[in-house]
């Protein structure tokens, strides 16, 4: 695993993740329009390289039982920047625009972006029409959904400012607690923007068991679990040169 890899031009040169996150696109993405470009909070890149490191490996392990043959696995986080760009990449592809920066808000869905409310702000992000029509019902908006300006989703990407006004000043009218709720029962995907720590709290995660604390060292397990061979952890990570790391698998 490498900045930029083995072959091209740039093969020999050094990469860290905030200089991958300014070459790959993915800052000059992120951000309100008229401010400077961003980085993720996290490095990102740095992990999903990781991520794509494992498959890599795993696919040439599978190789080697197919031709009993090794295999050099490049991974490089320049590559991994680009290909995580995803649906942006191919907006670009397809159309020979070059995305932009909106904030919060989806390229390609509307209302998929933070709205106000009394006391503070919310996710609201309806990925379907027959979202936006519950959105619309619950804000006391039914004739939204039926407006051609807004009714697809075509339509109310095009039309998102205008559209995005008329439903803030709604919610900026209701608290945060009681809209979520009400999102929930109507199935319309919505919630809160939490801290790190609100995060770690969060009811759903603390019942999908991630935080851990082996040797009573907090932390988070990985989050793959398996209902035949769960991993188990039997000891905390070491620190530095205090010895090997190991883990097993327990067969259920």
């Amino acid at each position: 695993m490498t900045g930029f890899g083995q072959t091209g031009p740039r093969a020999q040169q050094p990469g860290y993740d905030l200089l991958i996150q300014a070459m790959c696109g993915i800052m000059d993405l992120t951000g309100e329009p008229d401010s400077e470009p961003q980085k993720v909070g996290v490095a990102w890149i740095d992990v999903l390289t990781g991520l794509y490191g494992v498959i890599g490996i795993q696919a040439a392990l599978a190789e080697r039982e197919r031709s009993g043959l090794g295999q050099q696995v490049d991974v490089v986080l320049f590559d991994v920047g680009g290909a995580v760009l995803a649906n942006q990449a191919t907006n670009y592809l397809v159309s020979g625009k070059v995305p932009r920066r909106v904030g919060n808000a989806h390229p390609n869905v509307a209302p998929y972006q933070v709205f106000p409310a009394v006391d503070g702000h919310i996710i609201i992000a309806c990925g379907n029409d027959r979202q936006f029509a519950a959105l619309c019902g619950l804000l006391g908006l039914n004739c939204l959904a039926g407006d051609p300006a807004y009714a697809t989703n075509p339509a109310r990407v095009e039309n998102r400012e205008a559209l995005y006004a008329v439903i803030a000043e709604r919610t900026r009218q209701r608290a945060k607690a009681d809209l979520i709720a009400k999102l929930e029962k109507l199935g319309v995907p919505g919630g809160p923007i939490n801290t790190v720590a609100e995060a770690i709290d969060e009811p759903q995660l603390r019942a999908r068991e991630l935080c851990i604390a082996p040797e009573g060292l907090p932390g988070l397990r990985t989050p793959i679990p398996l209902s035949q061979s769960p991993l188990t952890i039997e000891r905390a990570a070491p620190i530095l040169g205090s010895g090997n790391w190991s883990f097993s698998f327990t067969k259920v």
